[in-house]
C-alpha cells in the first residue's frame, strides 16, 4: 500500500485535512475518525493512522469534497472543543506515529525515573548483574558519540571515507575530553592572524554579506508585529510554511522513540546550538544559495559533527567553539559573521520548532547530496528531524531563553584578537604618519629645488646679460680695429704699390706665399684689398699727385705697350704651386681688377 500525501490545516472550528490520491478511485474510498484517531483508505493508498494532537468529533457537521483535477481529497472534521488549538499539525512524522509506541514511551521514561529517585525498586534488579564493571560489560576501548550518545563502532567500518567527513582519527578509541583538548590544539595551529586580519581591515565583503535577508527574518518579524494579537499558544504555523518536497522528506522518516538520560539530552539540546549556528553561517556567506561548499562548511564550523564532540558543558562554550572555527576554518573569517548566526538563531528557536525541522530538512537534504556526508545524517541530522517534531514548545523556548541571555566577545575566543587588532591599528597610524612626513619633505624638496632652479635661472640670465654687453664692447672693438687695421693696411699697400718709371714699367709685383706640410703644397692668396671708401680716397690722392703736365716719349711707348698687353691680356697665374709630383696646379685668377694698373694717355693717340 502506498502512503499518501497529506497536510492538515486548521480554523477554530475545523480541522482540514488534505490528501493527495492521484489516479484513485473516488467511488470506492473509505474514512475513519475518532477522538484522536484518523484512517484514510483509496485504493491503492492508505494513511494507517494519524494520531492526532487533539480530539474530534462526529456531529454532522463533517464534510469531504474530491477534486478530480487535483486528485485531491479535503475532509473537514469538528473539533470537540471549538477554538482550541492543535500544536504540531506541521510534524508529520510525529503524526504518523502508531498510537502503542506514542503510549508505550512514558511508561518506560517513568520507570527508569522511578528506578532512578526510588529505593524501592532496587530489590528488582539484579545485583550480580549491577556488580560488573561497566567497561568489561561494552566493548574495549569504545567511545559513543552521534545523537544522544547512542552510536559507537561506526566508523570501524567506514574508515575510507572518515578523513572526509570528520576531523578526529578514531573516534571509537578516542574519549570525549581527549577529542576535546585535540580539537583546541588544531584549532589554535590553524589560527592565521593574517588572514584574519585581512578581512577585519577589508570587510567590504563581510558587509554585503551582512546585508542578506533569510527566510527567517521576515517571518520573525511576522511573528513580532501579530505577537500581542493572540493570547493563545501556538508554535507559528502562519510564519513556517513547509514545501511539498519537505513535506515527502518527513513523510519518509521512520518514526521512533528515543529513550534519553537527563545528561543525553543536555547534549542533544546543545548540539542543535550548535548545528543551527554553522547552519546559518553557511545561508549567510552564500547568501542561501547552495553549492559544493556547502556541507563542507555545516560540518567543518560544528564541532559536534566534525570532531563528535560531546563535553559541552554550558552554551557559552558551544558559542566559543563555534566562533573559534569561524575564525579559523571558512573563507570569511570575521567576529560580525559569527555574531550574525548567533542573532540568526535565536531568531530560528523564537519561531518554534517548526522553524528549526525547516532547517533541518535543509541540512539533511544538503548532507544527502554531498557523497561523504551522508554518514553524518545517519548519525545525526535523521534523528534530529525525528527529535524535534516531539519536542514540548516550552523546552524549546527555555532553550532560547537561556541562548539570548549569553554573551560572547572576542576576549572569549582565546585567540587574542583584541591585541592584534590593536597592535595592526597601532601598524596603521605609524604607516600613516610616516607617508604624511614623506609628502612634507617631498614638498620640501620640491620648494627647495624651485628655489635653487630660480637662483640659477637669473644668475643665468645675469650671466647671459654680462657676455651680451661684453660682446657688444668686443665687437665694437673689434669694428675699430678692423677699420684701424684696414687703414694701415691701405698705406702699407701704398707703400708696396707699383710705381712706374720713367720707362712706364712697374716696378714690384704682388707677393705670393706658399706653404708646403707633409709632402702636400699648399697655397693661399692673400687678399689685401681694402674698403670701397677708403679706395676712392687713395685713388683721388695717388691721382692728383701723380698728374703730370709732361710726358717723355719713352713712357709713352711704355704706356702704349702696357695698354696693348691691358687690350690682349696674356694669361698668366698670379698664384703657382707645385706639389711633390712636380706637376703644377694652377688656382683661378680673381675676377676682381686691380685698382692699382692705371692706363696712360699720349699725346699722340690725341692727335
Amino acid at each position: 500500500m502506498i502512503t499518501p500525501a497529506f497536510e492538515l490545516t486548521q480554523d477554530p472550528d475545523f480541522l482540514t485535512v488534505k490528501i493527495r490520491v492521484p489516479y484513485a478511485r473516488a467511488s470506492e474510498f473509505d474514512i475513519y475518525f475518532e477522538g484522536k484517531d484518523f484512517k484514510f483508505y483509496a485504493k491503492p493508498y492508505f494513511l494507517r493512522q494519524l494520531t492526532l494532537p487533539g480530539r474530534i468529533v462526529e456531529d454532522g457537521r463533517e464534510k469531504a469534497s474530491y477534486n478530480t483535477d487535483e486528485g485531491t481529497f479535503t475532509i473537514q472534521l469538528p473539533k470537540e472543543v471549538p477554538g482550541q488549538y492543535f500544536e504540531g499539525l506541521d510534524m508529520l512524522t510525529s503524526l504518523l506515529a502508531p498510537k502503542k509506541s506514542r503510549s508505550a514511551k512514558p511508561l518506560v521514561e517513568e520507570i527508569a525515573a522511578s528506578a532512578e529517585l526510588s529505593e524501592d525498586n532496587e530489590e528488582e534488579f539484579d545485583w550480580e548483574v549491577e556488580q560488573i564493571p561497566y567497561e568489561e560489560s561494552s566493548p574495549p576501548l569504545q567511545h559513543p558519540y552521534g545523537f544522544g550518545n547512542l552510536r559507537s563502532g561506526v566508523f570501524q567500518r567506514l574508515q575510507d571515507e572518515l578523513s572526509d567527513v570528520i576531523d578526529i582519527k578514531d573516534p571509537d578509541q578516542t574519549p570525549a575530553e581527549e577529542r576535546r583538548r585535540k580539537r583546541l590544539a588544531a584549532e589554535a595551529a590553524k589560527f592565521e592572524p593574517d588572514h584574519y586580519l585581512a578581512d577585519f581591515f577589508e570587510d567590504e565583503a563581510i558587509k554585503h554579506l551582512l546585508k542578506y535577508k533569510p527566510w527567517w527574518i521576515d517571518a520573525h518579524k511576522k511573528m513580532t508585529a501579530l505577537q500581542g494579537e493572540s493570547h493563545q499558544e501556538h508554535d507559528s504555523p502562519a510564519f513556517v510554511v513547509f514545501s511539498e518536497e519537505e513535506r515527502e522528506q518527513m513523510r519518509k522518516f521512520t518514526n521512533k522513540s528515543y529513550l534519553l538520560d537527563k545528561r543525553s539530552r543536555h547534549h542533544v539540546y546543545l548540539g542543535l546550538i550548535d548545528i543551527l549556528l554553522a547552519y546559518c553561517y553557511e545561508i549567510c556567506v552564500n547568501e542561501g544559495d547552495k553549492n559544493v561548499e556547502s556541507s563542507w562548511n555545516i560540518r567543518k564550523l560544528s564541532a559536534t559533527l566534525c570532531w563528535l564532540e560531546v563535553s559541552f558543558s554550558s552554551i557559552h562554550d558551544v558559542l566559543v567553539s563555534f566562533g573559534r572555527r569561524v575564525l579559523c576554518y571558512p573563507l570569511y573569517r570575521h567576529f560580525g559573521l559569527v555574531t550574525r548566526a548567533f542573532s540568526d538563531t535565536v531568531m530560528i528557536l523564537q519561531l518554534g520548532k517548526a522553524a528549526v525541522l525547516k532547517c533541518l530538512l535543509d541540512i539533511h537534504k544538503i548532507f544527502m547530496e554531498s557523497d561523504p556526508a551522508y554518514i553524518l545524517n545517519d548519525l545525526f541530522i535523521t534523528d534530529y528531524c525525528i527529535w524535534i517534531q516531539k519536542v514540548k514548545s516550552k523546552k524549546l523556548a527555555a532553550l532560547c531563553e537561556s541562548l539570548q541571555k549569553t554573551t560572547l566577545s572576542k576576549s572569549h575566543m582565546g585567540l587574542e584578537l583584541e591585541e592584534l587588532e590593536a597592535a595592526a591599528v597601532l601598524v596603521q597610524e605609524e604607516e600613516k604618519a610616516l607617508k604624511a612626513a614623506g609628502t612634507v619633505s617631498k614638498q620640501q624638496l620640491l620648494c627647495s629645488e624651485s628655489e635653487t632652479s630660480d637662483s640659477e635661472e637669473s644668475s643665468s640670465t645675469s650671466s647671459l646679460e654680462t657676455e651680451g654687453s661684453d660682446s657688444d664692447e668686443q665687437e665694437s672693438s673689434t669694428s675699430e680695429d678692423g677699420e684701424i687695421n684696414s687703414f694701415q693696411g691701405t698705406l702699407q699697400e701704398e707703400r708696396t704699390a707699383p710705381l712706374i718709371d720713367r720707362n712706364g714699367l712697374r716696378q714690384g709685383t704682388n707677393s705670393s706665399a706658399m706653404e708646403v706640410g707633409d709632402g702636400k703644397s699648399k697655397v693661399s692668396l692673400q687678399s689685401t684689398t681694402p674698403p670701397g671708401k677708403l679706395l676712392e680716397e687713395l685713388e683721388m690722392q695717388i691721382h692728383s699727385a701723380m698728374r703730370l703736365s709732361e710726358q717723355p716719349e719713352g713712357l709713352a711707348t711704355a704706356g702704349c705697350i702696357s695698354q696693348e698687353q691691358e687690350e690682349n691680356p696674356v694669361p698668366e697665374p698670379d698664384r703657382f704651386s707645385e706639389d711633390a709630383a712636380g706637376k703644377g696646379n694652377f688656382l683661378e685668377v680673381s675676377p676682381k681688377p686691380n685698382p692699382f694698373l692705371f692706363l696712360c694717355s699720349t699725346n699722340e693717340d690725341e692727335d
